[in-house]
């Protein structure tokens, strides 16, 4: 199964870190979110990523978005990875791989690793339709920030 354009965006509930659970679909249908799933924290291109949505901040902040991070690492590892890299928004962990198969985000197989998150973006409106669903095929590839940003202005 994946999430496409037009679908409306599947509610979950994922660890932030060990015993504080997220629940992102509280969010789904009341706010503006983005979901960035990422293959793996600590990693050149995730860490990044992760790094560039930080720095540009201010930025997301004033199109009144919600801003999800999601990989497949413990909720230990996301904990550290949100710490170290001062963070202003949620990484969650996808440790059992549920989400990230729900929304089309998951390698069964990547370079001998199996399970492993894929590089992805999506952008949910107000309403929990998705505008905007962007899945990298290649792990090392950067989402495309702009075409992010632009989606969640327009709605």
């Amino acid at each position: 199964m994946s999430v496409s354009v037009g679908s409306t965006a599947p509610a979950f509930k994922l660890p932030a870190r060990p015993g504080h659970v997220v629940d992102v679909g509280a969010d789904l249908g009341h706010r503006k979110v983005v979901i960035l799933f990422f293959p793996l924290a600590f990693s050149p291109v995730c860490h990044t990523e992760m790094c560039t949505f930080r720095d540009d901040w201010k930025r997301w902040g004033s199109l009144g978005c919600t801003v999800y991070g999601i990989s497949v690492d413990s909720p230990f590892v996301t904990a550290k990875f949100k710490e170290e890299l001062g963070l202003p928004f949620e990484v969650l962990s996808d440790f059992n791989k549920d989400v990230s198969r729900t929304y089309g985000a998951l390698y069964e197989d990547l370079m001998g690793l199996k399970g492993v998150g894929k590089r992805a973006a999506f952008v949910v409106d107000a309403k929990g339709k998705v505008v905007y669903a962007h899945v990298n095929a290649e792990a090392g590839q950067q989402v495309d920030f702009d075409a992010i940003r632009k989606a969640v202005e327009s709605c």
